[in-house]
């Protein structure tokens, strides 16, 4: 075995810092607790924090079975508190962190999820208020069991086993209140000024109306479900099979196919946590141990490739060009800042500066290299910037380099990874062509970096978003610049846009035109008409960049640029912004794939999300751009409709599958837009343990604090335009094409009796997942949700020869006769399949039920008369004012013994 195979086997094996979490044995670790930076020193928050995950640990250990605990955990503190107790973080950041604690509109903790049933979620979040104020015990629940709760979501991708959109359903002439399990029971009430009213009932529907409310006894006689209501003491585990509530409209049900939560957990977590094969623990674990870290003040050295390969089609210029971007806009103030070149051999071209001013700046983007020359050795460069990195303290522990090469190796750069990995360093690497070393996104991956992969096509400007892209955020995104536009073209005429300029931004405000050839004509008119020509402009002929700074606030609205040249040639223009107030966070965009390395046999899937401080922004129009380094550009626009990849609709998270995959690395990017005045801030929408308006307490009903409500907030958004990249990924076909893949599940099926006959609506899948068109639907219905559910195919078949399916994302909406009479208080149940030209059939769609209720003066979907009957015999009985005045008499009579419908 020759030293290189041996070099390269244990860098395979060698521990690297963490980036997520893992269970070890039969306990967590690796769990990364971080605080906002926009949070206030408050060392009790420290302590809340520890009872919390400590009491969190207590009852998971106890709700499955004794099987697991939470082994470990740090707490990374914002780096302006004062800390004796903190070591300093190595890889660990806020934007990594699966657990942030953080201000936001509502105190009610959630966790971010965006791929389907079993899938990790992104993140936890808790505000201080909640870890802080004790009301929200009252509101939500025992911390620790609140923590289970958010941990279920985020660990096994579990979904909320309550609707608050879809809160009461009809089961065979019953009202039952959305829950699992049907065990739980309690009262229905209506909250008016602090007092409790019976609730209304919708006559067209015979559910109960949107202002009734549900209060669980504070004694119950079930153990399950904590996907429910972790508030009640006596809710300790989850939902299994043997009790699980399948016909409930719950998010976990029609997200996960109807599964109990315990099976999720159990089964289809074997690849990642493989809990039914533990055992039981002999004995009660310990409580898990902290460690707090703390951020140090930024350091990051720039490692360039200098080396020969670095002239062709004009990299080192524009390498050169996205530094300067980078240090002009990008790197805070106080940051220090290296640089080092490498080639044949590596030189320092600035030890560790510290950014005091512009003209620190100016002095670093006049060193950058400009003449490329020689080999390209790697190793060189890797260990002379780690050298750099520890002039200021001994080590690189925390620090970032961002490794720039066009990949093309002459040396065995796998000899020098594992020093670098064990430096406790952040690496972000880029690589400069499709040669790129392999090595750099193992290197990215394993130290917490990002990884992108830029071609060298000119107009698409990735190497600008690259570097525009490498911030490590604290969670104060009022201090971060957000780009607002970024897009490039080929021309010898005119390049006209406009890019929207919104409220929540306008500081420091940037415009940079990098040209290809010859200084072009620029103007940029703001929204009140007054015009920048070249005189307000700076010109680089070196670097050929045209830059404005718009001084102070830039004007709020739709900025034009024009740009005139007579030669053919490339320009780009990106513009860059920071928020325009201190308490007041932008709008930004996250993107990401749901794989970073395919073979092509498991979809991939493109994210978006939009959002301000945590708040979801809907009814926005996005982009995405994936372009390989070899192969057509491809141009998705990402939907926010619960249809397709999207799990769920308007929640801001925008989604869309990749079919049309090539082999090789791939870069994402995306632009959002709200030039129509469309978007808006979603309401409620969101993962996590609910708000319970109070219990029943010896028959009483016991109000809990009202839920903080942002409805006097406006829900508004006006016009924006945001564009972000997310990290390069990599395709491996195992044969020449992607596969055929079948038309996506249906997700969003809903049924309505209209007498004899059946109203189905649907999303419409495509072809291949969400593309295209299907080319027909099976429908079949069944008394029995759990047959249709595991049988498909003994379900009762519904005619579609007249069914044509429309394009994948229309709204289908059908109406059927089925082949026998529907009886009064039946309760049905549908399902559909898509199939495709190859008859490959989707999954089975979510099932969706249907109750048929005839109006009358008892009607059957009334399991209770003390159900306010007042208002809905008024409503039903229209014979004469005495016949409705004699069954309001009767209905009060009853209320009196009953005050409220008991579910």
């Amino acid at each position: 075995m020759d030293r290189r195979t041996v070099f390269v086997i244990l860098w395979m094996l060698l521990p690297y810092p963490s980036t997520g979490i893992k269970l070890d044995g039969d306990g967590y670790i690796d769990i990364t607790i971080a605080i906002g930076a926009k949070v206030k020193q408050d060392d009790t928050l420290i302590d809340k924090i520890k009872e919390m995950v400590t009491d969190g640990s207590f009852y998971l250990y106890h709700a499955l079975d004794k099987k697991v605990y939470l082994k470990d955990a740090t707490i990374l503190v914002p780096s302006h508190w004062s800390c004796k107790g903190c070591s300093k973080a190595r890889t660990e950041s806020f934007e990594k962190a699966k657990i942030k604690i953080d201000h936001a509109k509502l105190m009610e903790p959630r966790t971010k999820l965006y791929g389907e049933c079993g899938k990790e979620g992104e993140y936890i979040h808790f505000t201080p208020d909640f870890l802080l104020n004790d009301t929200a015990i009252q509101m939500y629940g025992p911390r620790g069991k609140v923590f289970l709760h958010e941990w279920a979501h985020l660990r096994w991708g579990v979904y909320d086993e309550y609707n608050e959109e879809e809160p009461f359903y009809l089961s065979n002439g019953r009202v039952e209140y959305t829950r699992c399990t049907t065990n739980i029971e309690g009262q229905l009430f209506e909250v008016n000024g602090g007092s409790l009213q019976p609730c209304n009932i919708y006559p067209e529907t015979f559910l109960p109306s949107s202002d009734c409310k549900f209060f669980p006894n504070k004694d119950q006689n079930t153990d399950s479900s904590v996907m429910f209501s972790p508030s009640l003491e006596a809710v300790t585990t989850f939902c299994r099979e043997t009790e699980h509530n399948y016909e409930a409209e719950t998010p976990q049900n029609k997200i996960c196919n109807n599964k109990a939560t315990w099976t999720v957990i159990f089964e289809d977590s074997v690849d990642k946590d493989a809990l039914s094969f533990l055992p039981p623990l002999p004995s009660t674990p310990l409580p898990p141990e902290f460690k707090l870290l703390q951020r140090q003040k930024r350091a990051v050295c720039l490692i360039l490739d200098v080396s020969g390969s670095m002239a062709e089609e004009f990299r080192i210029l524009r390498m050169r060009q996205a530094a300067t971007h980078l240090l002009l806009n990008y790197v805070e103030d106080q940051a220090s800042v290296g640089i080092v070149k490498f080639s044949t051999a590596a030189f320092i071209v600035s030890p560790l500066t510290i950014i005091e001013n512009e003209a620190t700046r100016e002095r670093l983007i006049k060193l950058l290299p400009e003449t490329p020359d020689g080999y390209t050795n790697m190793c060189n460069g890797l260990r002379l910037g780690l050298q750099v990195l520890s002039e200021d303290n001994m080590d690189a522990i925390g620090d970032e380099i961002i490794f720039l090469t066009d990949g093309q190796a002459t040396d065995d750069v796998t000899l020098c990874i594992p020093e670098a990995i064990n430096s406790g360093a952040i690496i972000h690497t880029i690589a400069l062509s499709d040669k790129a070393h392999n090595a750099l996104q193992e290197m990215a991956d394993k130290t917490g970096g990002i990884f992108y992969s830029v071609t060298d096509e000119f107009t698409s400007n990735q190497l600008i978003d690259a570097f525009a892209s490498l911030t490590l955020s604290t969670g104060d995104y009022t201090n971060e610049p957000v780009q607002l536009e970024s897009v490039g073209t080929r021309t010898s005429d005119w390049f006209n846009g406009t890019v929207s300029v919104d409220q929540t931004v306008g500081n420091k405000t940037s415009f940079v035109i990098i040209y290809e050839k010859i200084f072009p004509t620029v103007y940029i008119q703001s929204p009140s008409g007054i015009v920048y020509s070249q005189a307000q402009m700076n010109h680089d002929d070196r670097l050929k960049t045209v830059t404005l700074k718009v001084a102070e606030t830039a004007e709020p609205g739709d900025w034009a640029y024009s740009i005139q040249t007579s030669t053919n040639q490339a320009f780009t223009i990106t513009v860059t912004s920071q928020a325009s107030h201190e308490d007041v966070a932008p709008i930004i965009v996250k993107t990401r794939m749901n794989q970073q390395v395919s073979d092509g046999t498991k979809p991939m899937m493109v994210f978006a999300e939009v959002s301000q401080n945590y708040r979801p922004v809907i009814n926005v129009e996005v982009w995405a751009t994936l372009e390989p380094a070899s192969g057509p550009i491809q141009m998705l626009q990402l939907l926010d409709n619960g249809a397709g990849a999207d799990v769920v609709a308007n929640d801001g998270i925008y989604s869309r599958y990749f079919t049309k995959m090539v082999n090789g690395r791939c870069s994402l990017k995306v632009r959002a837009k709200n030039q129509e005045g469309n978007a808006r801030f979603a309401v409620q929408k969101r993962s996590g343990a609910p708000y319970v308006p109070g219990y029943v307490v010896d028959g009483v009903v016991e109000l809990n604090p009202p839920n903080p409500s942002v409805s006097d907030e406006p829900i508004e958004v006006g016009s924006f335009t945001r564009t972000a990249t997310g990290e390069s990924f990599e395709v491996t076909l195992t044969g020449s094409t992607p596969p055929n893949f079948p038309p996506s599940k249906v997700k969003d099926l809903r049924a309505k009796i209209l007498e004899e006959a059946v109203l189905l609506s649907w999303t419409a899948p495509g072809e291949d997942l969400d593309e295209g068109t299907a080319k027909s639907y099976e429908i079949r219905w069944s008394f029995d949700l759990d047959m249709l559910r595991q049988d498909f195919s003994n379900g009762h078949v519904v005619n579609t020869a007249t069914v044509s399916p429309q394009e994948a994302g229309s709204v289908e909406q059908h109406a059927f006769n089925l082949s026998l009479p529907i009886q009064n208080g039946t309760t049905l149940f549908f399902a559909v399949q898509a199939l495709d030209e190859q008859d490959a059939k989707s999954e089975t769609s979510n099932i969706a039920s249907a109750s048929k209720i005839l109006p009358n003066p008892k009607p059957p979907g009334i399991s209770n008369p003390g159900l306010n009957l007042t208002v809905l015999v008024s409503s039903l009985c229209a014979v004469t004012i005495v016949i409705c005045f004699i069954a309001g008499v009767t209905t009060w009579a009853v209320r009196q013994r009953r005050p409220a419908l008991r579910i």
